[in-house]
């Protein structure tokens, strides 16, 4: 893939976060308040959890953190839901449009996980909207590699399938049944966002 260094991934992190803004910039207020592909979040909702990495600090998140009993999907949730509530669409899109060079990664190194961040999260506001995606080499970028233990994250388990991107390099599962798909729908099946296909032959 061509997003495999350090470089690389970082750049194409860039590039997604400045083609999002770009994306925000152009929604009228009913495309803010529609419903995401985030259970119970609305567009605003995921704009505010993207933004998170600049609106709170760690000792912030680490007392939203305690006070949903170290539960981080309680804490991030009540996170983005109290952000959405205080800062209106054109706050959420300019700390959207200055946080586009940010360095910051969910862990020491993990600039996959970053891209990823901000891929899969895009990915909640532009597919029921109907907007353009990245392109596919960008979407296969931020699951390759994927081991069942991180699939298992989203609650996926892909035991017996091997989904065949037919757009890019794009391989995940090594099981006996071969599902070729767009790049698009199996980063949707390995984040949780679309249903695994069942384990019988695809003809």
């Amino acid at each position: 893939m061509t997003t495999s260094t350090g470089t690389d991934l970082y750049d194409a992190t860039v590039a997604e976060r400045t083609r999002m803004a770009a994306l925000l910039d152009g929604l009228a207020p009913e495309q803010w308040a529609a419903d995401s592909l985030c259970a119970g979040w609305r567009v605003r909702e995921v704009v505010a959890h993207l933004n998170m990495t600049d609106t709170q600090t760690q000792e912030q998140f680490g007392a939203a953190l305690a006070a949903a009993g170290g539960d981080v999907n309680i804490a991030v949730d009540r996170t983005a839901r109290a952000d959405a509530a205080r800062y209106a669409d054109a706050e959420l899109l300019a700390i959207q449009k200055a946080r586009v060079a940010s360095r910051w990664t969910p862990g020491p190194g993990a600039l996959q996980g970053a891209l990823a961040h901000e891929v899969i999260h895009g990915l909640d506001i532009t597919v029921p909207l109907g907007l353009p995606g990245p392109a596919p080499e960008v979407l296969a970028a931020t699951v390759a590699g994927s081991t069942p233990e991180g699939l298992a994250f989203f609650g996926v388990d892909l035991a017996g399938l091997r989904l065949t991107a037919d757009d890019s390099d794009l391989v995940l599962g090594d099981g006996p049944t071969d599902v070729p798909l767009p790049t698009l729908t199996v980063v949707l099946i390995a984040t949780g966002r679309h249903p695994v296909p069942p384990r019988t032959v695809v003809g």
